[in-house]
C-alpha cells in the first residue's frame, strides 16, 4: 500500500538506543505539543498533564528513579532529546468538568445559556466513578488516547520514540510530586533521534498480525 501515513508508521520503531548528539527543534516540539493539546478524550475531559523532562537537572532526578529497577531504560533519559510524562487525574470532579464546560464557552463551542445542559455529558464520568471518588481507571484510559496520537505524529515528524512503562511509578511520582501536582503517571515516553547504527531494532523487519486476524467487517 502506498500512502503518506502508511510509510510514515511502517518507518516508525520503538527506538533502543538514541543518539545523543541529535536534539528536536523547537519548530517540531511546538507542533508536538499542539498536536498533544489536541488528543481527543472522553466527553472531551481532557483529564491529563503533560510533564517534558527537558533541563539537565530535571533528567538528573528522572535517571535517579530508575535505580531500583527498569535500568535498561536508564540511558534514554540522557540520550533522548526529551522525556514526557503522561499524567492522569485519579479524582475527576465535576469542578474540573466546568473547566472544559467553560472554556467551550470561551471558544464559542458552547453558548453561555446553555452552559448548565452542558453538563449532561458528566453522567459518562459518574459512571466511572467509585465511591472513594477514584476514576484512575478511565481517566488513565484517556492517557493512552493522548499517548497513541503522540506517537502518530511524532512518525509523521519522523521523530523516534519509546514508550516506557518500565518506569518506578512509585519514586517517579515522588520525584515529581510538585510538577504533576495531584496527577498520577503511570508511563512515560522518551522522543529523540535513533542512534544510526546502534539501534538494533531498526534492523528488523517490522511484524504485525496480518489485518485478517484482528478486522472484522459485518
Amino acid at each position: 500500500m502506498t500512502n503518506p501515513i502508511i510509510e510514515d508508521l511502517q518507518w516508525r520503531y520503538t527506538t533502543k538506543k538514541y543518539d545523543p548528539t541529535k536534539k528536536i527543534s523547537e519548530e517540531d516540539k511546538a507542533v508536538l505539543f499542539e498536536a498533544i493539546r489536541l488528543s481527543a478524550s472522553s466527553i472531551n475531559s481532557q483529564p491529563w498533564r503533560f510533564v517534558v523532562i527537558d533541563s539537565e537537572n530535571a533528567k538528573k532526578r528522572m535517571h535517579n528513579t530508575f535505580k531500583n529497577k527498569y535500568q535498561f531504560n536508564q540511558a534514554h533519559v540522557f540520550d533522548s532529546s526529551q522525556i514526557i510524562l503522561f499524567a492522569y487525574k485519579p479524582q475527576y470532579t465535576r469542578d474540573d468538568y466546568a473547566e472544559v464546560v467553560d472554556k467551550g464557552i470561551k471558544d464559542n463551542r458552547t453558548k453561555p445559556k446553555d452552559r448548565e445542559s452542558a453538563f449532561g455529558s458528566f453522567v459518562f464520568a459518574e459512571a466511572n466513578t467509585d465511591l472513594d471518588g477514584n476514576t484512575s481507571h478511565w481517566t488513565k484510559a484517556q492517557t493512552y488516547l493522548a499517548l497513541g496520537n503522540t506517537l502518530h505524529t511524532l512518525a509523521r515528524l519522523k521523530i523516534d520514540s519509546t514508550p516506557l512503562e518500565g518506569i518506578d511509578v512509585d519514586l517517579v511520582n515522588k520525584e515529581f510530586i510538585e510538577e504533576l501536582d495531584g496527577y498520577q503517571c503511570d508511563v512515560a515516553l522518551a522522543i529523540g533521534y535513533r542512534h544510526p547504527t546502534d539501534d538494533y531494532n531498526t534492523k528488523l523487519p517490522k511484524s504485525r498480525h496480518d489485518l485478517s486476524k484482528i478486522l472484522v467487517t459485518i
